[in-house]
């Protein structure tokens, strides 16, 4: 299992992926999800995926490889745009199924791969797109302004209650990581080290790429912030009134 995580704001991107890989209780191992293709002043450009490793390993070894047509070979240091981007990794999907799904299905083990796409090309828009199983992927937009994959369901209700596409670039950032400290919370299968980016609108260059282990001060006071500001919360809000002497009767 993992958690990754893409919020695409009017100042920039951020983008979140832990590294915990699970094979059981006592297999765990600790793999980057987080990958970045970056030309400073050309292109800036990050793949984190999810689900089963070594199909999104080799997903990434194509796009970073190319594939050949009759045009030359295509990577991701080379697309002309992010929609080509998207493009040439759902191309990279269908070949990883096409090669190693069928011997997969045949071991009863289900192909599950996907990606989160996101950055910013020459002269192109900054952009972010969620990459499925199929190889077909969606964008996000002003509405929807932030993409997860993998155990997403513990952090979404954070980014739906506080991530506008107007939100300011470094406040995504920490919703993003409150966000990530609720899935490892409630999910031993994501965990740390955990990889960021964090990218200016048409700065065409990464702003922050970091790795944060268990030693690092500014999350561990943000786990414990967030832990204090909900039970503050929680306790500042009325007591139910009902009691168990409600008059209300059934009238079966």
């Amino acid at each position: 299992m993992t958690y990754c995580v893409g919020i695409l704001v009017k100042d920039g991107l951020v983008m979140i992926a832990d590294t915990r890989t699970n094979a059981g209780l006592d297999n765990i191992s600790t793999f980057r999800k987080l990958h970045m293709f970056e030309v400073p002043g050309e292109r800036v450009v990050a793949v984190a995926s999810a689900g089963n490793l070594a199909a999104a390993q080799a997903v990434v070894q194509l796009v970073s490889e190319g594939f050949e047509d009759e045009t030359g070979v295509h990577t991701l240091y080379t697309v002309p745009s992010m929609f080509a981007a998207a493009q040439l990794i759902g191309r990279a999907v269908q070949q990883v199924f096409k090669t190693d799904g069928p011997s997969m299905e045949a071991m009863n083990a289900r192909f599950d791969v996907m990606l989160l796409l996101g950055g910013q090309i020459g002269n192109g828009r900054l952009r972010l797109f969620q990459i499925y199983s199929a190889g077909n992927f969606i964008k996000a937009s002003t509405d929807t302004p932030y993409l997860q994959i993998g155990e997403h369901k513990y952090g979404k209700p954070i980014l739906d209650r506080a991530v506008r596409f107007d939100t300011d670039l470094y406040d995504a950032l920490k919703l993003g990581l409150i966000s990530m400290d609720s899935t490892m919370r409630s999910n031993l299968g994501v965990g740390m080290p955990i990889d960021m980016m964090v990218c200016n609108r048409d700065a065409l260059k990464s702003e922050i790429v970091q790795r944060i282990d268990h030693t690092e001060p500014y999350f561990q006071g943000l786990r414990q912030s967030w832990s204090d500001a909900l039970s503050q919360a929680h306790r500042a809000i009325p007591r139910p009134p009902y009691t168990g002497n409600s008059e209300a009767q059934s009238t079966d």
